[in-house]
């Protein structure tokens, strides 16, 4: 059954025409000189330890539903194969955070929402779905041609978290948002929510070696590497459940760190300021259904202004 008869079938049956059998995301027309050797294999939460026994509680803690899993290989070169899953995660926002968790890097390949390309593997996400390859050999050409496939069948219209863009760019290292099902910051009180990845000085300069695609490591006015520092935002149900964690993080910093009493006037009443034992200085402000934070920094009042960007990004 071709691509426009599913849609009609769905269409009629008062289904969103992209809420596709999953199978039906695998590419059809294969790149040349390439087979599909095994699969489609289809997956559960019941049956996907089979496939990936020691990552499937990450997929189960990001919302997993099912999965399906190919692999592809030359017909001339036996060895070289290409292994494709396609994982479905339930909304565009548990998509994203497993996919935020597997790329090491900003090498995006302008796929889906967003993309991470290596030598050897592709991820992407779009909609609910989680996309990745793995070649045994290096074939970008053919690897980005079977995700271009993929990616076009996947009709979800769900635009990436609005989270996200909360997140001032300026000094954000690319590629170093997150999404937390639980344990934000690794706090459990904090629960689910977003982290983003900043370098604190702003001479701070990365040279980029477009060639090899490495990276130099950021380098000061002294040589030495960069004090690097996390913006976060916790997300909970209501006002009281953030008062409630905002509580819970004065409580352990009382415990096991320390708790200034003066705050900046600027951030208003519900702000906490101290010092974390593992994290570093915090400071964290309550804004509606959100605990908004930065943790790790030196410097006081970049890391007070780049809080209050974010501040009136949510607002």
């Amino acid at each position: 059954m071709g691509l426009s008869m599913f849609l009609c079938v769905f269409a009629l049956a008062g289904i969103p025409s992209w809420a596709m059998a999953i199978e039906s995301l695998l590419p059809k027309d294969l790149p040349e000189g390439w087979g599909l050797i095994e699969g489609p294999r289809l997956y559960t939460k019941k049956s996907l330890f089979e496939h990936i026994d020691g990552q499937a509680e990450l997929y189960f803690k990001y919302g997993y539903q099912k999965s399906v899993f190919a692999i592809y290989q030359h017909r001339e070169k036996p060895e070289h194969q290409i292994e494709m899953d396609i994982y479905d995660m339930g909304s565009v926002l548990q998509a994203f955070g497993i996919f935020s968790r597997f790329r090491t890097g900003d090498r995006p390949g302008g796929i889906g929402l967003d993309s991470y390309f290596d030598d050897h593997s592709i991820l992407f996400y779009k909609g609910r779905y989680f996309v990745m390859l793995y070649a045994t050999e290096p074939y970008p050409s053919t690897m980005k041609e079977l995700v271009l496939l993929v990616s076009s069948r996947i009709l979800d219209p769900s635009p990436s978290p609005k989270e996200i863009r909360f997140f001032p760019t300026k000094g954000l290292k690319p590629g170093s948002i997150q999404y937390f099902s639980e344990g934000l910051l690794g706090h459990r009180f904090l629960k689910r929510g977003f982290q983003g990845t900043y370098i604190e000085d702003e001479e701070v300069k990365a040279e980029i070696n477009v060639e090899n695609q490495t990276k130099v490591d950021a380098k000061g006015k002294g040589g030495g590497e960069q004090k690097e520092f996390n913006l976060f935002l916790a997300i909970f149900k209501d006002t009281e459940n953030t008062k409630k964690a905002l509580k819970a993080y004065k409580d352990y910093l009382i415990k096991r760190g320390r708790v200034q009493a003066q705050t900046p006037p600027r951030f208003g009443a519900n702000t906490l300021r101290g010092e974390d034992p593992y994290k570093g200085k915090v400071l964290v402000v309550q804004r509606g259904f959100y605990l908004i934070g930065i943790a790790g920094f030196e410097k006081e009042k970049p890391a007070e202004d780049s809080l209050a960007e974010m501040i009136k990004n949510v607002n």
